[in-house]
């Protein structure tokens, strides 16, 4: 597989997408983060003294998902539709699962969004309750499916895990 980002000189590079077909576009991403009973507690009672913790995490994961072309090189900046972040409560683990989705109309996709969105809800997450707690563990962040574009349809599976 040839790699995109870089010349035939090995110079990194931003890929060329001006011949690439605008199509719809989407990409759903998750990712979790472990935290202890007296953090978890603290968020679903929204007792943390910051304020709303999934609130606050939800529109910085959004914006994450609008802002990932200032945050990674060669990244191309996307004309959004759609982004979406929703957070999964689970108390037998002690543990805020968040999903990205985003859309997109548009000649690449948006898959760094939507990862971008879930790391930066979490990172969100980790900020607002680091002062009762700082063992917390962001975990399994990756891509679960991809629709649109070239190389077609991706769907995350064990079985394809590297």
């Amino acid at each position: 597989m040839e790699l995109t980002h870089f010349d035939e000189k090995g110079n990194a590079r931003m890929v060329d997408v001006s011949d690439k077909s605008i199509t719809a576009r989407t990409a759903t991403a998750e990712g979790s983060i472990q935290v202890s009973a007296e953090v978890f507690d603290a968020i679903c009672q929204k007792t943390v003294k910051k304020g709303d913790v999934l609130t606050v995490a939800q529109v910085a994961g959004i914006l994450g998902c609008k802002r990932t072309a200032e945050l990674i090189p060669m990244c191309h900046l996307l004309n959004l539709s759609n982004a979406t972040l929703t957070f999964e409560l689970l108390p037998e683990t002690c543990e805020v699962r968040a999903l990205c989705t985003v859309k997109t109309e548009g000649k690449t996709g948006v898959e760094m969004e939507a990862l971008t969105g879930v790391s930066i809800a979490l990172l969100t997450v980790y900020d607002m309750c680091k002062a009762i707690d700082k063992r917390m563990v962001l975990k399994e962040i990756h891509l679960v499916e991809k629709h649109g574009g070239k190389s077609g349809d991706f769907f995350f599976s064990q079985e394809n895990e590297p």
